[in-house]
């Protein structure tokens, strides 16, 4: 008689779905595959940085977020959003899901699906479409803030990366839902590399400079304009360097104003290889971390565990009240200003140029609170 093969349950399957995956995400899959013997992984792309994704995961392939208008990005969003609809509905009907909130979204298709389920809050929606004009009275607003009523509270758990995450997440549903992850650098360790020895530093003829450097996206919730009014307050310092790497909706109007300012001393790069991450963050005196006051009380950006594991003082510009402002003065690790605050930052910029022994202590702390936000923390998503 044939053996009947058992059908995996929902108990053996797990789904997980982010439309952009970068490292963050390829750490959190493969701590599911080390539990669950069939998961599988929809994404538009698959960044990939230190470690690779466990070969046993299986990647279906959704739209790739495109980022480079605004309708672009909405558009990709909402075709990601109609593929997972219907790749839950038809071809993974029988999977635990997972959902990250890219696209914003992602989760919704749990209105009507009857599935167990999670959420990993990466932006909090609606609340996030204040930063594009969209407000509390708004129908889109209030729609929205219904649909996550509804489903954060049948869900299993909702995962976010900070206490202030969490406290706009009350909102929502009850505190003893949320589960608060920090996230981690992206490498399992990113030693800062020497001057003389960065081929970074050689290649942009940066190694008689103290460089003040911004890597991140340039967009409407990166508060990167403080950038080019902390450099033209150095304009007739020809040691110091401001670097912007990134690309973002606000980088041609930044690059034009630092043209129409004359400020030889700000300069622009695109978006570095992942290989060469280690050696342009590690070209950084100072690294700057920007956040609008829509968005700093809830977000650490992610880069922030990078900057902290090459051991760069931070020089934050966010709220006095936001998480990074706290995590700042938790690990002693730079400093946190207000962004009119413009006079004072050039003061702290100085003030670590002109004292190694100040600089080293920030750097020492940096490096030393890198060892709280590792990998390892992933293992907590799994449920």
């Amino acid at each position: 008689m044939e053996k009947k093969v058992k059908q995996k349950s929902a108990q053996d399957r797990v789904i997980l779905i982010n439309q952009s995956t970068g490292y963050l995400m390829v750490d959190i899959v493969n701590a599911y595959a080390r539990k669950y013997p069939d998961v599988i992984l929809l994404a538009g792309s698959c960044n990939i940085l230190a470690r690779e994704l466990d070969k046993s995961v299986k990647v279906h392939k959704i739209a790739t977020y495109i980022r480079t208008s605004f309708f672009m990005r909405t558009l990709t969003w909402l075709i990601a959003t109609l593929q997972i609809f219907f790749l839950l509905l038809w071809k993974y009907r029988h999977y635990k899901i997972v959902y990250v909130t890219n696209p914003p979204m992602s989760y919704f298709p749990s209105l009507i699906l009857k599935r167990k389920y999670s959420v990993v809050v990466y932006d909090v929606y609606p609340d996030a479409l204040n930063n594009i004009g969209i407000h509390e009275s708004s129908l889109i607003y209030k729609a929205w803030a219904k649909i996550n009523k509804r489903i954060y509270r049948n869900a299993d758990r909702v995962y976010t990366l900070s206490e202030g995450m969490a406290t706009l997440l009350l909102a929502y549903c009850g505190r003893d839902k949320i589960l608060v992850i920090p996230n981690w650098m992206g490498m399992d360790s990113l030693p800062r590399i020497e001057k003389m020895e960065n081929p970074f530093i050689l290649k942009h003829d940066l190694l008689h400079k103290f460089v003040v450097m911004y890597s991140g996206n340039i967009g409407f919730t990166h508060n990167v304009a403080s950038i080019i009014e902390i450099a033209e307050t150095f304009r007739e310092d020809d040691d110091i360097v401001f670097l912007i790497i990134g690309e973002g909706l606000k980088k041609a109007e930044l690059m034009l104003w630092v043209k129409e300012k004359g400020l030889e001393n700000c300069s622009f790069l695109s978006w570095q290889p992942s290989e060469e991450l280690k050696y342009s963050l590690s070209a950084a005196d100072v690294s700057i971390i920007t956040l609008t006051d829509e968005t700093a009380l809830a977000s650490v950006p992610s880069k922030t565990y990078n900057l902290l594991a090459v051991g760069s003082p931070l020089l934050c510009i966010a709220p006095e009240e936001s998480e990074l402002a706290r995590l700042v003065e938790e690990h002693g690790c730079g400093k946190c200003f207000t962004k009119e605050k413009v006079i004072e930052m050039s003061h702290f910029v100085r003030e670590l140029k002109a004292n190694h022994n100040l600089w080293k202590s920030y750097s020492d702390s940096s490096l030393k609170a890198s060892l709280s936000y590792t990998y390892r923390n992933a293992k907590q998503y799994v449920s």
